[in-house]
């Protein structure tokens, strides 16, 4: 029975596909603009361990109303990837709140592509995500957020495809993969015609997909780094560096990055200016997760007209963890 009625729920589903809708994103009458990142979800469907992680997404969403929603990749963890796939992102389609995803390594390991997960979910109403036909990967796009006025862009939310593990040989580069360069020249080319648009100025973004960045481990091996949350296992970044991180210091554009992966890690740390980041792991018991405090989600709150804004976590029972502000909090004192 509970079969036959998720069948229905996504012949249902189907039928408001058909009449999906794109909203815009814009800031807030008070000027700001919330965003939750739920991350590893693991999600395995008809799985008892997966609970939880329903569970504290709807919680979360309850308690903070976000104005955006973006899963950073391995969103499901298990076999029927489709229904696994729906009900992982079930708490944002019944709540109708503008959401995009990206992939992380195992979301295409369960016998449907990168491209045929996009497709199943393109058009369901309020999903942002998109894809950039020619390059590498296939959830990389760019949204912006307009201002309360919806009269320019001031805010951008760039979203890539991290990829999942190296394509050269083995004894080559091993382990996970990397963004690559034509998605790098695609985000430089971007960000200088945004730049440009805004008058030569540099519009306030931030950055979101699944591995981190080889600079996370530059940033942590700083002594006097002002290192927020937990940090229980050493990046698992890519054995190589494409440049993404230099390429955004000489845009001038994003002041963080957000992303997932390593699920017992939830910390944030300067590096050269721009905060690198990671969620809170969202998921449940279907993957490793011993994370103090439980599973849970990270909230960037922007304001409009300023290059800054505040962090946090809220994890079981509504307790908020780890707020800081960038640049305030993290700018050294000669």
């Amino acid at each position: 029975m509970r079969r036959i009625v998720f069948t229905l729920g996504l012949l249902v589903l189907g039928i408001c596909f058909l009449h999906a809708q794109k909203p815009e994103l814009k800031f807030g009458a008070d000027k700001t603009f919330k965003i939750v990142q739920f991350t590893d979800v693991h999600w395995i469907y008809n799985d008892s361990r997966s609970d939880i992680a329903g569970e504290r997404m709807n919680e979360v969403l309850d308690a903070e109303k976000p104005d955006f929603v973006i899963y950073t990749g391995d969103i499901i963890f298990g076999k029927p990837a489709k229904e696994s796939l729906l009900k992982a992102l079930e708490p944002l389609i019944t709540r109708k709140i503008p959401f995009a995803v990206t992939w992380g390594n195992h979301d295409d390991e369960q016998g449907i592509s990168r491209q045929e997960l996009f497709d199943l979910i393109k058009d369901i109403p309020n999903n942002l995500t998109s894809t950039v036909q020619g390059i590498t990967g296939v959830t990389n796009f760019v949204l912006p957020v307009k201002s309360a006025d919806g009269k320019k862009e001031s805010a951008v939310l760039y979203v890539f495809d991290s990829n999942s593990y190296s394509t050269l040989p083995k004894k080559v580069v091993d382990g996970y993969g990397w963004i690559a360069l034509d998605q790098i020249d695609w985000y430089t080319k971007t960000s200088k015609e945004l730049t440009a648009k805004n008058g030569g100025q540099p519009i306030p973004s931030l950055a979101f997909f699944h591995i981190p960045l080889p600079e996370y481990h530059e940033a942590v091996l700083d002594e006097k780094a002002y290192l927020v949350g937990t940090r229980k296992e050493v990046a698992c970044a890519p054995k190589i560096n494409t440049g993404l991180g230099a390429s955004m210091l000489q845009a001038g554009d994003v002041m963080g990055v957000f992303v997932g992966h390593d699920h017992v890690n939830d910390y944030v740390v300067n590096w050269r200016g721009i905060l690198l980041g990671y969620g809170r792991y969202t998921g449940g018991s279907t993957v490793y997760h011993d994370i103090p405090q439980g599973n849970g989600a990270r909230i960037i709150e922007l304001t409009e007209g300023k290059r800054a804004f505040k962090t946090w976590e809220r994890i079981a029972g509504g307790k908020i963890i780890n707020e800081v502000n960038y640049p305030s909090d993290f700018i050294k004192e000669d």
